[in-house]
């Protein structure tokens, strides 16, 4: 892993597979750092011949982040419906990405975004259409804040106070995927285990996620600005999705002239284990439709 100065910050990238191969860029999810993206997982996409890069959103990991601007009471902001004043936008993480491709010397890519990721992939190739090849959005959401809703449980866990003690934000993580995690497939607490330490030593930065959760919420509705999206589009969620509710990805679907809408029974607001190669291959398949 390497920083690299892009869009006026420093992003904390890593790169794996062959520079000559397909650039394919993955953009993670709130709060999330760029090891959220399974390591196994990225062998598989390198595998099908991808040269894969993957980053910090700005506010996470060793990307620049925010502090200076305070951290915002998102749970006062959500009950009242007053919202702070955003420090940052998608469409400002969106540049972060385009920049970052700048600056490695690539001027196109294939693009694959999760959750909040699969916002800031689309508003790249909203603001950015030359510089996105094909476009993944996996269990996202338009902006419509009539569509992709949390359930009640999943939001709950969205809104607990952030941890600080190790021990206790690894725990944290555990209940909490046991609510979002996917229902059909085997759930394995060692492994969340694992990657909330990770995450937790590697870089733990609850604010900054606090900042990215404002991003999402007062970014405008993209629905009619992906209504001109021309390049090929995979929309990929889980029928089990209670985080952002599967009519996000539906709606996205319907909102990209010519998207293809795959939708996963069992799968919840994560990619576990025994998909990784399925959607590498359903991922590969799509982008030879560039």
């Amino acid at each position: 892993m390497t920083s690299i100065a892009a869009n006026g910050i420093d992003i904390e990238y890593d790169a794996s597979g062959n520079p000559s191969d397909p650039p394919l860029l993955l953009v993670m999810g709130l709060g999330a750092q760029l090891i959220a993206w399974d390591d196994e997982f990225v062998r598989e996409l390198v595998s099908r011949g991808f040269y894969v890069i993957r980053f910090d959103n700005r506010d996470q990991g060793l990307s620049t982040g925010f502090d200076e601007a305070g951290v915002p009471d998102v749970a006062a902001a959500l009950t009242t419906g007053r919202l702070p004043e955003p420090v940052y936008l998608l469409s400002d993480m969106a540049d972060d990405a385009a920049g970052l491709l700048d600056a490695l010397g690539i001027p196109r890519a294939h693009v694959c975004g999760a959750s909040m990721g699969g916002m800031i992939a689309q508003s790249l190739v909203i603001h950015n259409p030359a510089k996105v090849l094909t476009l993944v959005s996996i269990m996202s959401t338009t902006g419509d804040p009539s569509v992709g809703t949390p359930h009640p449980e999943a939001l709950a866990v969205l809104m607990q106070p952030a941890q600080t003690d190790r021990d206790a934000v690894i725990e944290s993580a555990v209940k909490a995927w046991a609510v979002i995690g996917s229902p059909g497939f085997r759930r394995d607490d060692e492994r969340v285990r694992a990657a909330a330490a990770a995450a937790f030593d590697r870089a733990f930065h609850p604010e900054g996620t606090a900042r990215q959760l404002v991003a999402i919420v007062s970014s405008p509705d993209r629905t009619a600005a992906l209504g001109a999206v021309t390049c090929p589009t995979l929309v990929v969620h889980g029928e089990a999705d209670p985080l952002v509710d599967p009519s996000g990805g539906r709606a996205t679907a319907d909102a990209i002239p010519g998207a293809e809408l795959w939708t996963i029974p069992g799968m919840g607001h994560d990619l576990p284990p025994e998909l990784f190669a399925p959607v590498a291959d359903r991922i590969a398949t799509h982008c030879l439709r560039a």
